[in-house]
């Protein structure tokens, strides 16, 4: 039973995780977001490696930020696919 709520949960955040990803409005603050992290690591000073050490922190945030979202969506998908798989199990019996 606490297996089914956990991936109960799981499937919860991979819900709201999928509809995040897919809203324009954050995806297009992320690209933006990406972009002044990229511009600010390329137009920096050559001496100004803090600054690109920040940039590229930043970046990387971002990166984890969708990623771990993209996880979450890929975890419900695979408990989704599992309950499908013993369900076609089940019926066939």
């Amino acid at each position: 039973m606490e297996d089914q709520q956990k991936e109960e949960q799981l499937c919860r955040l991979g819900d709201d995780a999928d509809v995040l990803l897919k809203t324009p409005a954050f995806d297009a603050t992320i690209n933006q977001l990406v972009d002044t992290s990229f511009q600010a690591f390329v137009n920096s000073k050559p001496e100004d490696t803090q600054g690109r050490e920040r940039s590229y922190s930043h970046y990387r945030a971002l990166v984890d930020i969708v990623s771990t979202l993209q996880q979450r969506v890929a975890v419900r998908d695979e408990i989704n696919a599992k309950v499908a798989a013993n369900d076609n199990n089940n019926q066939e019996e």
